[in-house]
């Protein structure tokens, strides 16, 4: 009984010392904290022109930033490009060839020599957005990815053509993902007749989204299947194999839902309600694998980050380790995911693919299954 006690008075005891540390703070300075914590992550999901690694404070109160410019390249009246170190994070204007352009919340205007942004009724500006090609830090990482996905496969192949059919190096570690993809993926979903041809999108689409979650966990920080543009590109490559490899099964199953099984007359009316349905199943099913692959990455960095931002505002030696120790398991937990959200992506852009490939003997001997279970 005194042992219950004692721990519940080192408990509270332990709780209040944590309080009264986070009380010390000012509150001004508190808000202050929460806004540069706020925009700090705000900056962390956006894409940008530069790759910064980290940034800090001198001494002097300047703010150093870490890290490379990048090419800007900007289609206005002709082509522009210039280095991405002229915005100075924004901060100043960049001049090219007599036109003057400034990066406002991430995005390129051109401005007058003073840098003046116009604003509509909605406070949204107007000023003229030249056509962007920039290499973006995401833009950037795409393309370590597509490199290190091009020499690790091309070894891998190597490797099976040197050894008589028998992986060496790293394509030990892949080579089994390879075979579940084949065997466990593509072949149940699509049938041992087609599969083959939807092979290369799944195992570029699986490994290309695993491996950027994978980067997006590690100090480079570079949040690109964050980014809905990339995820919807990624849909619109299922999307497009889905609807231009279809066979004149999978059409009729949309467009004449009911078959035969009823006069036609009787079946104008469901008709009315089933097609508009499956015609938006159409766009609604690669809708899905945007968002959902979006909107969990997105997710989890936000919380990795707000964690990691506790610490800087609790301050005391009862919150920062708790807050780290929740950070480090949420981690762990991303690292799942990161391999979750690939698979999911891959197995449901299969079945997807199934669907499109599926023929009138196969249609019927899928519904025999289903009807004997």
């Amino acid at each position: 009984m005194q042992r219950k006690i004692t721990i519940k008075t080192i408990t509270l005891l332990l709780c209040l010392v944590s309080f009264a540390s986070f009380g010390k703070n000012d509150d001004a300075a508190k808000g202050d904290k929460k806004s540069e914590i706020k925009e700090y992550i705000q900056h962390h999901l956006k894409d940008s022109y530069d790759f910064s690694l980290f940034s800090f404070t001198n001494d002097a109160g300047e703010h150093k930033y870490i890290g490379a410019p990048l090419p800007v390249i900007l289609w206005d009246n002709g082509l522009k490009v210039f280095s991405s170190s002229k915005f100075h994070h924004g901060e100043t204007l960049a001049e090219v060839d007599g036109e003057y352009y400034k990066l406002y919340h991430s995005k390129i205007y051109k401005t007058d020599a003073q840098g003046t942004i116009n604003y509509d009724e909605e406070h949204h500006p107007t000023n003229v957005k030249p056509l962007d090609f920039s290499i973006t830090k995401s833009v950037v990482m795409i393309i370590i990815t597509g490199l290190l996905m091009f020499f690790l496969f091309k070894g891998l192949a190597k490797s099976y053509a040197t050894n008589g059919g028998i992986a060496k190096g790293f394509g030990r570690f892949f080579e089994p993902i390879v075979l579940y993809i084949r065997d466990d993926i593509a072949i149940p979903n699509i049938g041992e007749k087609k599969y083959m041809k939807y092979m290369p999108f799944l195992l570029t689409v699986f490994f290309f989204i695993w491996f950027l979650n994978i980067f997006g966990l590690t100090p480079l920080g570079v949040n690109v299947t964050g980014n809905i543009a990339v995820t919807a590109s990624l849909a619109i490559l299922t999307f497009l194999l889905t609807n231009l490899t279809g066979t004149s099964d999978y059409w009729k199953h949309i467009f004449d839902p009911l078959g035969d099984s009823m006069p036609w007359y009787a079946k104008v009316p469901l008709y009315i309600i089933l097609i508009p349905i499956e015609v938006l199943g159409i766009f609604i099913k690669p809708f899905s694998l945007l968002i959902r692959l979006y909107a969990n990455m997105q997710a989890g960095h936000i919380v990795l980050m707000s964690l990691i931002g506790l610490m800087f505002i609790f301050k005391s030696w009862l919150g920062s380790p708790l807050s780290f120790g929740l950070a480090f398991a949420i981690s762990l937990i991303e690292i799942l995911v990161a391999l979750l959200q690939a698979y999911i992506f891959t197995m449901l852009s299969a079945l997807y693919f199934g669907f499109a490939a599926e023929t009138h003997d196969h249609a019927e001997e899928h519904d025999g299954e289903i009807q004997h279970l």
